[in-house]
């Protein structure tokens, strides 16, 4: 799949990342490149169209969708990571609600449109859904959720023709990040990576030099391995 002439719906697309993801996008020739933002988004580029979209709001999905006529790509972008340890429940309630229960609801909302137009879900979870971080347990729980849940609509939807990445980022220098002082990847050579992994059709995308030393093992792995196992079985 390449990004010509393409529609793409991009969550969290204000800052970091997700911002960069909707340069890239309209970069690599995509006709429609709607931005979700909780908060308004102006763009100079008048291909790019704002939506008011907080992942965890059903009214503002609904409008959304309400708003979008076509859709080729969705990118599950939008997510949050606060420091924890696991003692406070809520925190974990809340990054569950934004990170996997978000982009849950959202691909519900869009899949007739991508079924339509045999379309792509990208969702960027973490490598940190791999192994977490102790620091940030909570985020790293929820990534481990998404994952898995991408995992399983892969298998899904690979007979309607919905193709479905996970993105293992590592460390990018975002908002996110900030505090540690750690080697990091920019936010447009991901968004860059991201969309070289779907054009040449990875189902797990590795888009950063940390990340990237673990693509090899993994996706000759055993675990890897099974899941394909697993998704044979929903195939036949």
């Amino acid at each position: 799949m390449t990004l010509t002439g393409k529609t793409v719906l991009v969550t969290g697309a204000n800052r970091g990342i997700g911002q960069a993801l909707v340069d890239e996008a309209l970069r690599r020739g995509a006709t429609r490149v709607y931005a979700g933002t909780r908060q308004p988004l102006t763009h100079a580029d008048r291909r790019v169209t704002a939506l008011t979209l907080d992942v965890t709001e059903a009214a503002q999905i609904q409008a959304a969708v309400e708003r979008v006529e076509s859709l080729d790509i969705l990118i599950n972008n939008a997510g949050i990571a606060l420091y924890d340890d696991l003692s406070d429940r809520s925190v974990l309630e809340h990054h569950l609600a934004v990170n996997f229960f978000g982009p849950y609801a959202v691909t519900q909302a869009f899949l007739s449109l991508l079924t339509k137009s045999s379309g792509a879900i990208v969702n960027n979870v973490s490598v940190m859904a791999l192994a977490p971080l102790p620091f940030t347990p909570a985020y790293a729980i929820s990534k481990a959720a998404a994952f898995n849940w991408t995992q399983s609509i892969r298998a899904l939807l690979a007979g309607q023709g919905v193709r479905v990445h996970a993105v293992l980022t590592g460390p990018t220098d975002t908002e996110m990040t900030r505090g540690f002082e750690i080697p990091k990847a920019s936010p447009q050579s991901v968004a860059q990576a991201i969309f070289e992994g779907v054009e040449t059709g990875e189902d797990d995308i590795f888009p950063d030099p940390m990340s990237a030393a673990l693509a090899e093992s993994w996706r000759t792995g055993a675990v890897k391995a099974f899941e394909r196992e697993s998704a044979a079985l929903v195939a036949a």
